[in-house]
């Protein structure tokens, strides 16, 4: 494994590159007139609606580490609203889906996201990614917080923690500065699963939202009102 940086703690792989270029070879074929948006690649922008939005490896750090949690997103979207997310962990063999209006699921079976409805109750997760100074806020804010919540999980992976919050596995997962390819299987993922996902205001989430909140209604609603006027929301 070859490791390269794109920033102080941004780092990339050549499995990153080897993953998103049998991807895109793959959609390439089977869809040519389709748009890619992809991380490790220039965009495409073609005359069709649709795009491919790729994240080879959803959790770099923790994959070159030898942390057994990380992911490839595959999603595809019309114009910013994402119609299709899939999510797979290769590690556990986990493949989350979503199309919109045809519900969310885990290896084909079913999942929702929990129905735990405040924040006191809630185990929240989050990832603090490679702006630092919002990284800095979301800790003030966490700690703001605490002990307000059950318990708080750093995974290290924005795909899985939006996945988990759709299967239920977290009651919420929150991030203030995700790219297209991070968020993007998740949008579909926890809306078709019963969830909302929403930027730090409150306002229904797209493809370009870099800050997002997801969870069930009545759990971001008592979130939102917890963590009213913190710096973390107004980034």
């Amino acid at each position: 494994m070859q490791v390269s940086f794109k920033g102080r703690n941004d780092i990339v792989t050549d499995v990153d590159v080897a993953v998103e270029k049998a991807v895109l070879e793959l959609v390439r074929r089977e869809f040519p007139d389709f748009g890619i948006l992809a991380e490790e690649s220039q965009p495409v922008t073609t005359g069709s609606p649709y795009r491919w939005v790729v994240d080879p490896i959803d959790g770099t750090r923790n994959f070159a580490m030898g942390i057994p949690h990380f992911c490839t997103i595959v999603a595809l979207s019309h114009g910013d609203e994402p119609v299709i997310g899939v999510t797979y962990d290769p590690m556990r063999d986990e493949l989350f889906t979503a199309e919109k209006g045809n519900g969310a699921f885990l290896n084909g079976e079913r999942i929702s996201v929990s129905e735990t409805p405040v924040l006191s109750e809630a185990l929240l997760c989050c990832d603090l990614g490679y702006v630092d100074e919002k990284a800095g806020l979301a800790i003030d804010m966490i700690r703001s917080i605490w002990p307000g919540m059950l318990s708080l999980r750093l995974l290290g992976s924005a795909g899985l923690g939006v996945a988990y919050a759709a299967a239920g596995r977290v009651d919420m997962y929150f991030h203030h500065s995700l790219s297209p390819w991070d968020i993007v299987a998740g949008l579909v993922q926890v809306r078709e699963a019963g969830g909302q996902i929403v930027d730090k205001q409150g306002k229904p989430a797209n493809l370009q939202t870099s800050g997002v909140i997801a969870a069930n209604p009545t759990l971001i609603a008592d979130f939102l009102k917890q963590t009213d006027g913190l710096p973390w929301r107004d980034t």
